[in-house]
């Protein structure tokens, strides 16, 4: 892609960093134009802990609240973006890969890989109430309302881990084939969708009968390990860690209709349903910002943010990105961010 921003960023402060300008022959099949779209920081936060890694980022927008899993310090940071201020440090969730809050059930599930297994906690307490089995390395995790079922990737098991919250027990173990990647549930569907990143395809799964039912190719995926289905199930998007991709898959023709270039090796991705942006957050400190319509994805702008800024997430409420960033002048902090026209 043409370099069509203008870095204009100082690391602890209020900058912007990304200015787009469209070029006029824009084809019309493709996302509208945004002229003046820039992505500024607003706040730099001091964390709590160790100059260690981060991993996924859940947020429950009822009580504004922000869990991070700090990884390299065995802990979930609760942050309150009201505030924006760190409320809790959750010390002794071992290795802490994947963190899913969920509002409904007043709870959070975090996949302690470091003991192979995945906690309940109690969101107005933050105790933890049960530790269940999570299989061989669990990390990320999707919800199935209906079903009353958590997944759990198990990547090196190359299964997918099936949890009853009602009963915060295993109920089943799924076989992929292959390692799990991440795991996206679907409500257009009713399916869930897990990327099987050594086969380079997407497993289909019927929480009904927890078996595979269908698997689709993947042309052009190497490592498929990002995965967000959008909210209203028209287009999954696949970040590939091996080639520095993003697959666009078509959830009705069920095959993938685009190939996008992103930062080297894409991990986490978030989506604002509302201003309709992508976000791709990857190892190399890139990250890659895209406008959804309904017949076309298109990058909009893409640059280097920060070392290792690798997870992304978003509140699609205040439109506010959240970036933790494990080593800043020898200290992790928390950069906000925030998208303007």
């Amino acid at each position: 892609m043409p370099n069509f921003f203008h870095t204009a960023a100082r690391a602890m402060s209020v900058a912007s960093i990304f200015i787009l300008v469209v070029p006029a022959s824009l084809p019309a099949a493709h996302a509208s134009p945004i002229p003046n779209f820039t992505l500024h920081t607003v706040a730099n936060i001091p964390l709590h802990g160790r100059a260690t890694r981060f991993d996924y980022q859940s947020y429950d927008a009822g009580r504004h609240l922000l869990f991070i899993a700090h990884l390299g310090d065995s802990s979930i940071t609760v942050f309150n973006t009201r505030t924006q201020k760190v409320t809790a440090d959750m010390a002794g969730v071992s290795k802490v890969h994947g963190v899913l809050a969920i509002p409904a059930l007043s709870r959070v599930y975090a996949s302690a890989t470091g003991r192979n297994e995945v906690v309940a906690i109690d969101e107005a307490t933050l105790k933890v109430v049960a530790a269940i089995p999570g299989g061989d390395y669990p990390d990320g995790m999707a919800y199935v309302p209906p079903a009353h079922k958590l997944y759990v990737s198990d990547e090196t098991g190359g299964t997918e881990t099936v949890i009853d919250v009602r009963s915060n027990q295993r109920v089943a173990t799924i076989p992929l084939g292959g390692e799990a990647g991440n795991t996206q549930y679907d409500p257009a569907s009713g399916h869930l969708f897990v990327n099987v990143q050594t086969r380079g395809d997407l497993a289909e799964i019927d929480p009904a009968t927890d078996r595979v039912v269908a698997r689709y190719r993947l042309p052009g995926a190497d490592h498929n390990h990002g995965l967000l289905i959008e909210p209203d199930g028209r287009w999954a998007f696949i970040a590939c860690e091996g080639n520095a991709k993003l697959l666009v898959f078509d959830m009705q023709s069920k095959r993938v209709v685009a190939t996008e270039p992103v930062g080297n090796t894409p991990d986490v991705l978030a989506f604002d349903p509302s201003l309709s942006l992508l976000y791709v957050a990857s190892e190399s400190g890139v990250i890659s910002v895209f406008r959804i319509a309904r017949n076309a994805v298109r990058k909009i702008v893409e640059a280097h943010v920060a070392a290792k800024a690798h997870t992304v997430a978003v509140d699609s409420g205040t439109h506010q990105v959240y970036l933790p960033l494990e080593n800043v002048d020898g200290k992790p902090l928390l950069r906000i961010m925030q998208p303007a026209f």
